[in-house]
């Protein structure tokens, strides 16, 4: 393998001009500041002020094409029509410059008062002093995000995503069926479980999906005379992002830090076995196919026609799923090794702390949340509600997913909904700072694993020391 001390300097540059979290801190890049000095700043900020009208003027960033930018102005429209104290301005920050330009906007003290930021940008915004506390955006009684979908630095809350995302297990129920026609396989005994307490353990998956390989003489991967070099369907393909693959760690009893964050565990005998566990599903019992890209999303795997069951997320059903597959297709919970645990996600919302007008700036993010805000989008099912209540109320949960976007009904309910409700845990970016140079290293670290070149034990022990100091220096103690 190459060196991992050239492949880290060369992750660094690219971090260094596409991250979010490399913005005002203490490697800043060219042209950056030191978090201190951009806080402080802050006094001199343009953001929140008064509208010809008397309003309290707040703006809102956020990056996206022209069609995404105008349904979030017309968003913001609808709010400005809805009271007569805040005006809210919409701010469209090119999608590969707004990392530069808000490293420019702190600088200048002219960061904007509410925006959205990448997953893995916020802790070290908050680090360098530049995220407003918003503990207390929702009060007692009141309708809150999902305790899994907060942000929080030195115990406050400075984010909440605007969307929920979980990971599941989807399927080609066409597929499926064709596969089990022609192995005299009853359906039922293949078919993924939607409900949590039904779960396969992890052996019940893997022999599931070696049933459902088959080669292009028929023989299915169990079959001695199984042909494993001309393989036609494969029974499963797990997504090997390295942030989506932390969830094998945690079924597993561990994960790749401690609960608290306060410990890198990506060494620990579970997690390491967990992650061998994915690569053998290609290397050992050949019922998923080689990994050679780590993103390998729905549409290149259930999209093929050629794989049976993946794991993604349930984004999927508004950009691949609902709209744009031609078959039919169902969703079940993950399988697990000893833990039952799927995780979430979602780009967080912000109030930068250089605002002048925080109550106002979470007053329009708290509005900007309601899920009826942001319909379009939840009714393709691109994203999920974030609200607790979503989750728990029937008729709101019967409005969300009853349309033909969706699957059955009972099986979304049980398998994403309640699933997402009741077994989801954070990914580590809510609570760990550097994990998106720490993910982009380990996605050079299992190369070699997913190829066959190396143990998962191997890989891990030779870039132990990398990995704990990437760590250490964004997560001092």
């Amino acid at each position: 393998m190459k060196s991992k001390k050239v492949n880290r300097i060369l992750v660094s540059a690219l971090m260094a001009s596409t991250m979010l979290l490399t913005a005002c801190g203490s490697s800043a890049p060219a042209g950056g500041s030191t978090g201190t000095a951009a806080a402080d700043s802050g006094s001199e900020s343009s953001g929140g002020q008064a509208a010809e009208d008397g309003r309290v003027h707040i703006t809102y960033a956020q990056w996206g094409n022209e069609t995404e930018t105008a349904a979030t102005q017309k968003v913001a429209e609808k709010f400005n029509e809805s009271q007569d104290k805040i005006e809210v301005e919409v701010i469209k920050i090119d999608h590969d410059t707004y990392v530069t330009k808000l490293n420019a906007m702190a600088t200048a003290g002219e960061l904007p008062d509410t925006g959205i930021m990448s997953e893995a940008g916020v802790l070290k915004f908050a680090e360098n002093g530049l995220l407003a506390d918003i503990s207390d955006m929702y009060g007692e009684g009141e309708a809150k995000p999902l305790d899994s979908l907060a942000f929080k630095y030195e115990g406050n809350t400075v984010a909440y995503s605007a969307a929920n995302e979980v990971l599941n297990i989807w399927y080609n129920k066409d597929l499926l069926a064709e596969v089990c026609e022609k192995e005299g396989i009853d359906v039922s005994t293949v078919t993924p479980p939607a409900k949590a307490d039904e779960a396969w353990d992890w052996d019940t998956f893997v022999k599931t999906a070696q049933t459902l390989t088959l080669d292009v003489n028929g023989k299915n991967a169990l079959d001695p005379d199984f042909d494993e070099n001309n393989i036609d369907i494969y029974g499963c393909t797990v997504n090997t992002l390295p942030w989506q693959l932390e969830v094998w760690a945690r079924s597993n009893g561990s994960g790749y830090y401690s609960e608290d964050g306060k410990t890198c565990t990506i060494d620990s005998e579970a997690t390491v076995d967990a992650l061998q566990k994915i690569a053998d599903l290609s290397n050992v019992y050949h019922c998923a196919p080689p990994v050679s890209s780590a993103a390998n999303a729905l549409e290149s795997s259930l999209g093929s026609k050629k794989v049976v069951m993946a794991t993604d997320g349930a984004w999927n059903v508004g950009t691949f799923l609902g709209p744009n597959a031609d078959f039919n297709y169902g969703v079940g919970v993950l399988p697990y090794m000893k833990e039952k645990v799927t995780i979430c996600t979602g780009g967080p919302n912000v109030v930068f702390s250089t605002t002048k007008h925080p109550e106002e700036a979470m007053e329009w993010l708290k509005w900007y949340s309601q899920e009826d805000n942001n319909w379009s989008l939840i009714e393709a099912g691109t994203w999920m509600p974030i609200l607790d209540d979503w989750y728990t109320d029937e008729s709101k949960t019967s409005k969300w997913i009853d349309n033909p976007n969706f699957p059955d009904h009972d099986m979304y309910k049980s398998a994403v909904v309640d699933y997402a409700k009741d077994y989801s845990k954070s990914t580590a970016w809510y609570y760990v700072n550097g994990t998106e140079e720490f993910n982009a290293t380990l996605d050079t670290v299992f190369s070699g694993v997913w190829s066959g070149d190396q143990t998962m034990s191997e890989a891990i022990s030779e870039n132990k020391d990398e990995l704990m100091s990437i760590f250490e220096e964004n997560n001092p103690q």
